[in-house]
């Protein structure tokens, strides 16, 4: 893939000092001197585009670690030991965090805020922003996005948080201050965008922006959209920072101690924003993207470092190979070490799923064997089956689809290898999800929308074209119940892409949704009744007691297509078959000897994510369990719960950075 020319511009990069917020050291070029010229500012650009490979950006925390524990996704498989350590990514993701948790800080978040100001101000006071307008003004329109990002991530992950749209000041005048509320910034942030988006070509309209590893109108106009449905969303308030906050209050989620689930009362107005944006892009007869006929393209193309052919990644974040970037490495299909790829393993276990999401897709979805695998390359160079219904791996990044030059880097490598691989921002499916989202709650699932010249219905059975297949009735074959239908569409195309977490936020569904899962899997173990899976229903026998396969090439992959994942087979198929006894049987309680699935699965889940809510209590769901009273008297060993309030999924305040902000910064929500 044709890699940006990451630039640390010496001269423009800023020092990181110990202060909340990241400050200007003097430089020996001025800022005045740096914008004077298109190359320069270009240089200065690059260098914003740079900060976004940081391991605490894109390159690690936001892409893998703070994925946390969703209906669909978990930061590692559920655990008894850290599900709520204070100290690792871990208890963040089951929502316990600490302020003095170093895994979840701000900072470099900040530095790219700082970064983007400086770039804004330098471009809007530069000399040349008239006589070379094409150019700097899209330079603006890049520097003016990713501010909205730095920012936008800050809110999505903190909540109201000290906001400010121009550089620091050498003297720190404009520095220290207090938090702003999270309303006040997305209001500018939508302002930012829609300038931005005013000065940005779409991909290839200009041979600067032929690549989306560049900002170009398509994202700014996606990002627009996806910052507007957060900022009609619901989120955790602090109504004691915010004391004369207008907002609506959420209709079910309980208020404690001065904290509430809300949305703004205009929430509309932003749906309208959204639904807008979108309809722009996929009405627009200069778009140049689409999706991709085939799912697995883009994963196979990304993994190779090659650029989607179809164009329906409308950002990624560019990396380079073996210098930065662990996209692949921590997550994905997993190899062992000392096998044929190497001694180092690859892929794994930093986010992983559940039988639950497995079974939620149709079996004739082919998202979802390139999402999920039971499958692992093992040392014998063989592949062999997982059977851990707690710990299903994502699939959408593979050794296999890795390109030759990462292969031989990693075949030799006594430690881990950047990758190199670049994390996709925004797909063209998320502007079509959108606008049926938008769109659906402004008007209904079949009014077609004169811009785009398709209905929320027609957009959502684009994407389920794809994941089926042209002329398959599955397309049409979705929930009722049209906003239910977006919520499992989007659950199905973004698996792993860090996007499930904060959406059940902005809707409001993150508590439902993780308890939903959570008792459905306690069912799926128990083996006992009828369970509900997304829009499905399985009895027991659904689920098999031993699942077979074959090998194929000559024994070293299994063939997928030989797998009954549905149902136990009327016979020991016996030949070339192979088999491993499925979660049903690993799960059931034994006459004999020393498993204790049956109690430690069950435990695990219901550990997971009971750092949302005050407290849990899951004595009367026992009763539905067969070996209810054995669980439970495990169950209760362990703490459970913030003990402070309801929905409590921001992260909490670096104590480092409350020292050093002079009393204008506390925590809220019980940190």
């Amino acid at each position: 893939m044709r890699k940006i020319i990451i630039v640390l511009f010496s001269t423009f990069i800023l020092t990181s000092c110990e202060e909340f917020l990241t400050t200007e050291s003097p430089s020996s070029l001025s800022s005045e001197v740096v914008f004077n010229t298109t190359s320069m500012t270009k240089a200065a650009i690059m260098g914003v585009y740079s900060k976004m490979t940081d391991s605490y950006i894109y390159g690690q925390k936001l892409s893998v670690n703070w994925q946390g524990v969703s209906d669909i996704e978990s930061n590692g498989s559920f655990s008894t030991t850290n599900y709520n350590s204070n100290s690792s990514d871990y208890g963040a993701g089951n929502f316990y965090d600490d302020s003095y948790n170093r895994t979840t800080i701000w900072q470099r978040l900040y530095e790219f805020a700082e970064l983007a100001n400086t770039a804004v101000d330098g471009i809007r006071n530069s000399p040349i922003l008239e006589t070379s307008p094409a150019v700097m003004k899209a330079y603006l329109g890049e520097a003016l996005t990713m501010r909205a990002m730095a920012y936008f991530e800050l809110v999505r992950y903190w909540g109201d948080v000290p906001f400010k749209t121009q550089a620091s000041q050498s003297d720190l005048s404009n520095v220290y201050m207090e938090k702003t509320d999270r309303d006040v910034i997305y209001a500018q942030l939508l302002k930012d965008l829609q300038e931005a988006q005013e000065y940005l070509p779409w991909l290839n309209q200009m041979p600067e922006y032929s690549t989306s590893e560049r900002i170009t109108k398509g994202f700014a106009k996606g990002l627009l959209a996806r910052v507007a449905l957060f900022a009609g969303g619901w989120s955790l308030r602090d109504g004691n920072t915010f004391p004369d906050l207008d907002v609506e209050h959420h209709p079910t989620i309980p208020e404690t101690g001065g904290y509430f689930v809300g949305r703004s009362n205009n929430w509309k107005e932003y749906y309208q924003i959204a639904a807008r944006q979108c309809a722009e892009i996929i009405g627009s007869g200069e778009n140049p993207h689409a999706l991709d006929s085939e799912y697995e393209n883009i994963w196979k193309s990304v993994c190779g470092l090659e650029p989607n052919a179809a164009n329906e990644n409308l950002f990624e974040v560019a990396f380079g190979l073996g210098n930065n970037g662990d996209i692949g490495s921590l997550m994905g299909y997993p190899v062992d070490g000392n096998s044929k790829y190497g001694t180092r393993g690859f892929g794994g276990g930093y986010v992983t799923s559940t039988a639950y999401y497995f079974y939620s897709f149709d079996d004739q979805d082919k998202r979802r064997d390139v999402t999920l695998t039971w499958l692992r390359y093992t040392s014998e160079n063989k592949e062999d089956m997982s059977t851990n219904p707690l710990d299903v791996k994502f699939a959408k990044w593979r050794i296999y689809w890795m390109s030759d030059s990462y292969l031989n880097l990693h075949k030799t490598a006594t430690s881990r290898v950047s990758t190199g691989v670049n994390w996709i921002l925004m797909r063209y499916s998320d502007v079509y999800l959108m606008f049926a989202e938008a769109m659906n709650e402004l008007e209904g699932p079949d009014a077609v929308d004169p811009i785009a010249g398709i209905s929320p219905r027609q957009a959502l059975e684009k994407v389920r074209e794809r994941a089926f297949g042209a002329g398959s009735d599955k397309i049409k074959n979705y929930d009722s119940d049209f906003f239910r239908a977006i919520v499992n569409e989007r659950a199905w195309e973004f698996g792993c892409e860090s996007i499930r977490k904060q959406d059940l936020v902005r809707w409001g569904l993150l508590y439902e949704k993780i308890e939903e899962m959570k008792r459905t899997l306690c069912l799926m173990l128990d083996h006992n009744q009828s369970v509900n899976i997304f829009d499905k229903v399985y009895s027991p026998s659904d689920f098999p007691s031993t699942v077979y396969f074959k090998m194929e090439n000559n024994g070293e992959y299994i063939d997928t297509e030989s797998v009954n994942y549905y149902g136990d087979l009327p016979a020991d198929p016996g030949g070339d078959f192979q088999s491993v006894s499925w979660f049903p049987e690993q799960a059931a309680k034994p006459e004999e000897g020393n498993n204790t699935n049956y109690i430690d699965w069950p435990v695990r889940t219901l550990l997971a994510a009971t750092g949302l809510n005050p407290s849990y209590d899951y004595s009367d769901f026992m009763g539905q369990l067969r070996h209810g009273d054995e669980i439970l008297s495990n169950l209760v060993q362990f703490e459970m719960g913030n003990n402070t309030c309801y929905y409590r999924h921001p992260f909490a305040i670096y104590y480092e950075d409350i020292y050093e902000s002079k009393g204008y910064l506390q925590n809220s929500f019980g940190y």
